[in-house]
């Protein structure tokens, strides 16, 4: 008996719904909230993903320059639609992936202009390669953290492997809208419109923020 062959569509078809069941799943919505310089929250539709930048690890947001992180990250994404591929959950319940805002992968620009390490011991992928050799780059050219003698890398510091100049104390958050600044303790910290960013009491309220009446920083 003659073997049929199937169509061609069909199996285009076939092939094509193969790559799809294996591709990553995909995030797309609106930057609502910075945490640090690799942890984002994203709207999508009402529902809100936290998001943990893959293949990366910035500085810590009392470490030297967690704060320029965060800072360069919010002037990259905040209020801005990206896509996230996730690659992972992590055990915090937090979507790990790669951001794109349009053409341009966050986590690579983050790594380029200096402000993150390549997590190597998570980051596996091809790209990770890309990014060693960014990460290298931005070294050599010393800028961002790279301007620091002996940078520690911030799973040192969560492990207490702290220099002795490494905290800058509490960061605050000015609200560019309502002119009020927060502490990390109060509830309204990340909130929408809070995307100044202040080492002391001092430099809030010499850019004209007053103090929450809630949190009383």
């Amino acid at each position: 008996m003659p073997t049929r062959l199937l169509p061609i569509p069909i199996i285009f078809t076939i092939l094509l719904l193969a790559t799809l069941v294996h591709a990553d799943p995909v995030i797309t919505g609106k930057v609502v909230s910075i945490s640090d310089g690799d942890t984002v929250t994203v709207l999508q539709d009402r529902t809100q993903h936290r998001i943990r930048l893959y293949g990366i690890d910035c500085p810590e947001s009392h470490q030297d320059f967690g704060r320029r992180a965060m800072q360069f990250v919010s002037d990259l994404i905040f209020r801005e639609n990206v896509k996230v591929v996730q690659k992972d959950v992590d055990r915090y319940g937090r979507v790990v992936g790669i951001i794109y805002h349009g053409n341009v992968c966050v986590n690579e620009e983050i790594i380029r202009a200096g402000y993150a390490w390549v997590y190597r011991h998570f980051c596996k992928d091809e790209i990770c390669q890309d990014w060693l050799t960014l990460e290298e780059e931005a070294r050599k050219s010393r800028i961002g953290l790279w301007s620091h003698p002996a940078p520690i890398p911030p799973w040192d510091f969560r492990r207490g492997k702290r220099g002795p100049s490494d905290e800058e104390g509490l960061v605050y958050q000015g609200n560019v809208r309502s002119k009020v600044f927060h502490q990390p303790a109060c509830e309204h910290y990340n909130c929408k419109n809070c995307t100044a960013i202040f080492t002391t009491r001092e430099e809030t309220v010499g850019a004209g923020y007053r103090s929450c009446g809630g949190c009383g920083p």
